[in-house]
């Protein structure tokens, strides 16, 4: 296998229609989208989109609804894995294949479209190599019958699109979250198989921000990490800062990479409060944060086993 494949197969990106031969950002392209060509839409009326966490911030904020709300009504969970992390695609109109925001006159959450929808025809591969602790980012050019805008009249390089489609922030602000799921595809046996535990927390702190949000605000948080005011009034108000606080928090608990202070007494706390709940007859999770007692927005775990049946009966 040469390094190239290497390469593509670490990438978080699921399967695609691509063609395996890395691009850089310099290299020209020809395309042009445009309301009036033949194949307009056509596109979003066949989807395999995967959201990032930015992705889903910007469009919980653009529809006015909280990201649990978004999860339950416009996603579909994946594995990156098998017994891995799990990741989020848009959930098609029920019996079709068909972008839920897509209409006649295009999309209409245009604005906020996903990163995925930015990039097409342009394939993102961020990827990395073994013997390496840091993310490439290349490109592979999309090629699907259905669009005809390869052969439109207009040349640009894949940079010149990446700006045109606003992308600069949705890379950025993704960046770490590729990152991330890069290092767990890459750390495989070495993490072992995470508990049920570990899977929705990562789920939640990837994907459901305003849960997670409480989550930070919980008691038990409070008297387990050592979170200056001014960070916490940063995290109850500001999703990006929420956001990268969230892979911060992903990376200690899954990777043991410590980059926020626990306090000296949060075990000893704990193990007080743990028994003062029993003697009252209380539930440990009312005050403390446990991922016991969160379920999940979509239901994963159905999805889950229902692709492990087909698999075995193949």
């Amino acid at each position: 296998m040469s390094d190239d494949n290497k390469l593509i197969d670490d990438s978080p990106i699921p399967d695609t229609p691509v063609i395996p031969a890395q691009l850089e950002g310099d290299a020209v392209i020809q395309f042009r989208c445009h309301k009036d060509i033949d194949c307009f839409n056509a596109c979003c009326k066949n989807i395999d989109i995967m959201l990032t966490p930015y992705d889903i911030l910007r469009l919980k904020k653009r529809l006015g609804i909280t990201s649990t709300e978004f999860l339950r009504q416009y996603t579909e969970p994946f594995e990156f894995a098998r017994n891995s992390v799990g990741g989020v695609k848009y959930k098609p109109k029920e019996g079709t294949n068909e972008c839920q925001f897509v209409t006649e006159e295009g999309c209409s959450v245009y604005e906020d479209r996903p990163t995925s929808c930015r990039y097409y025809p342009v394939g993102l591969l961020s990827t990395r190599r073994q013997d390496e602790n840091f993310d490439r980012a290349s490109y592979a050019l999309v090629t699907e019958d259905h669009c005809h805008g390869h052969f439109e009249d207009r040349k640009l390089t894949i940079d010149e699109y990446r700006e045109e489609q606003g992308l600069e922030d949705y890379d950025e602000l993704g960046r770490a979250w590729r990152q991330l799921i890069l290092k767990v595809k890459s750390a495989g046996p070495a993490i072992g198989n995470m508990s049920k535990t570990s899977l929705k927390f990562f789920f939640m702190a990837c994907y459901d921000m305003d849960r997670f949000r409480e989550f930070v605000k919980s008691e038990g948080f409070g008297y387990t990490y050592d979170v200056d005011d001014e960070l916490m009034q940063q995290l109850l108000t500001d999703d990006l800062e929420l956001l990268k606080f969230a892979d911060r928090m992903i990376r200690q608990i899954m990777f043991a990479e410590e980059s926020i202070p626990m306090k000296k007494d949060a075990m000893e706390t704990h193990l007080a409060n743990r028994g003062k709940n029993k003697l009252e007859g209380k539930h440990d999770d009312i005050d403390r944060p446990s991922m016991e007692s969160y379920e999940l927005p979509v239901d994963g775990e159905a999805e889950i086993e229902a692709r492990k049946k087909e698999d075995k009966d193949k």
